[in-house]
């Protein structure tokens, strides 16, 4: 059984789905894995790293006719679509909200599997590519936004004077959320959060952040995990939380998201406008409208002396690590498609795994 994998557009995306130690198991697993030439030379990965765990190297067109399971990141462009073989099995990251109509044109030729559609349950953890990319999302967010922030992060004492401790706002406490709040903590900062599902309180508390909580709060979580809409009253109180806050933050982290909807808007206008010149504000909702009034998808705005980041596309900046964490949720995702004793793929539909994930 043949896997392979063909090069995205690295205009947009610079991830790749098989690094050379994921192959190396692959291989040991029985299958046989095919990429296309030079699929990871941007990211300092050479392809005789590949040739020696075993992999065979060849054109995108040879890859796409050949493989039998086809790994990718995004979904692959209609050209290339029309050459793979029927009943391939694509598994990847699909956007099924934005590629509805491009997925249902391809799903009678190939079994497409979207992994943001994973349940939440304990033996999915090691496939969930949303935690182990939106870890990495979290802590870079910090990172960013403190290099564009123009003072010293930690309370620093000197013989001319003390440098107060930056104060940190994390809008929405998710996998993204907590690890920007562990790594604000960590390089000195006050860190406060807010969240609309009361669960994640403790979760924050136990990060050494502080949980603003909307006074008579109810807990909007799904049965999912993820948070759900706000009531008009919810968020009218939360709004007024929150632009108290922001008169004394520096720097705000936005990671709220509602799966398949656009991202609320938490920061508006007049919240800005009440904040300190200076202040920074990174938004990793952009993709989805972002939580910060004038946020703009990749595009950094000033307003009244605040620096917007709008970000869509921030695990580019870690393509290594994060290619590393994706190729292992999709290891891990194949081995329980597969069926090791008769060499095949099983779709078992009484699997939530499996049942969850196809585009049906």
């Amino acid at each position: 059984m043949i896997i392979g994998s063909i090069s995205e557009n690295k205009m947009i995306e610079k991830r790749v789905s098989i690094t050379p130690e994921i192959a190396k198991k692959y291989i040991s697993n029985g299958f046989q894995i095919k990429i296309e030439k030079g699929i990871a030379e941007h990211l300092g990965i050479l392809d005789d790293e590949f040739v020696k765990e075993g992999c065979v190297l060849d054109t995108k067109e040879n890859v796409l006719r050949e493989s039998d399971l086809l790994l990718q990141m995004n979904l692959p462009s209609d050209e290339n679509l029309n050459i793979v073989k029927k009943k391939n099995i694509l598994v990847g990251s699909f956007n099924l909200s934005n590629n509805e109509e491009k997925i249902n044109k391809y799903k009678d030729k190939v079994s497409i599997f979207s992994l943001e559609l994973l349940p939440r349950i304990t033996r999915a953890q090691s496939m969930d590519i949303l935690s182990s990319q939106a870890n990495l999302a979290g802590y870079k967010a910090v990172i960013d936004s403190f290099s564009l922030f123009k003072k010293a992060i930690p309370m620093m004492m000197t013989a001319a004077g003390t440098i107060p401790a930056a104060k940190v706002l994390v809008v929405g406490a998710g996998v993204a959320g907590l690890q920007a709040i562990a790594t604000a903590k960590r390089m000195g900062a006050i860190v406060f959060a807010t969240d609309v599902r009361l669960a994640s309180k403790e979760q924050v508390e136990s990060l050494g952040g502080k949980f603003l909580v909307v006074e008579g709060s109810e807990n909007l979580e799904t049965e999912g995990g993820y948070a759900k809409e706000a009531s008009e009253d919810f968020k009218k109180k939360q709004e007024d939380l929150i632009l108290e806050t922001l008169k004394k933050i520096d720097v705000v982290i936005c990671t709220a998201l509602i799966p398949g909807k656009k991202a609320p808007k938490i920061i508006n206008e007049n919240m800005i406008n009440n904040m300190q010149p200076g202040s920074v504000i990174y938004d990793l909702a952009a993709s989805q409208g972002g939580n910060a009034a004038f946020t703009k998808a990749d595009e950094i705005v000033e307003k009244n002396g605040i620096t917007i980041v709008g970000e869509s596309v921030i695990l580019n900046k870690l393509p290594v690590s994060a290619s590393n964490l994706y190729a292992k949720n999709l290891f891990n995702f194949v081995l329980n498609l597969y069926d090791k004793k008769n060499n095949k793929i099983n779709i078992n539909m009484e699997d939530e795994i499996i049942s969850k994930t196809l585009v049906k």
